[in-house]
């Protein structure tokens, strides 16, 4: 495995205004703008991580807590909380802010998973994760345990031609 890289080295904040092209008709940014949003911050950390470019393979459990209003400043942080040999999981922080009152909501937390890709666009080994406070030990174990059921879960799935040729 590549020489491992901090935790901290793989942290970013993207901040956005929610503007009306944004909105629902409820007057609520859609989820997939958020999810989107997500993704960017996921990636962007990932490729941090690697100093390779990455793709999106897994979106793990993205719970919605709070709806996010037109007006607010929505702010994603993400960071790498576990690695595999070529696979990354990221951690993202969504919180919505009220501009004028200052009021913060923290309307979600999910994790993506990415793989790193070579020139070739074939999957690449990446740098080990160093944990350097408790905190992190805590989130990469937890990484590992989603990887894990993620593992499962994709080991028990059928693929759709086999569903699809069952009498």
């Amino acid at each position: 495995m590549k020489e491992g890289r901090k935790v901290s080295e793989s942290r970013i904040t993207l901040s956005q205004h929610m503007g009306v092209t944004e909105a629902n008709v409820l007057g609520n940014v859609h989820g997939g703008v958020i999810m989107k949003l997500c993704d960017e911050a996921g990636g962007t950390s990932a490729m941090k991580h690697a100093r390779r470019p990455v793709v999106t393979v897994a979106v793990d459990s993205m719970s919605f807590h709070s709806p996010v209003h037109i007006g607010n400043l929505l702010t994603v942080q993400a960071e790498v909380t576990w690695v595999g040999r070529t696979s990354l999981e990221t951690r993202l922080v969504v919180t919505a802010e009220d501009i004028m009152t200052g009021t913060v909501v923290h309307t979600n937390t999910a994790y993506f998973v990415y793989v790193a890709l070579d020139d070739g666009g074939c999957a690449v080994e990446v740098p080990s994760l160093i944990c350097e406070t408790e905190e992190e030990r805590i989130l990469q174990e937890e990484g590992a345990a989603r990887q894990a059921l993620r593992l499962e879960r994709r080991r028990q799935e059928r693929p759709i031609e086999l569903q699809n040729n069952v009498n």
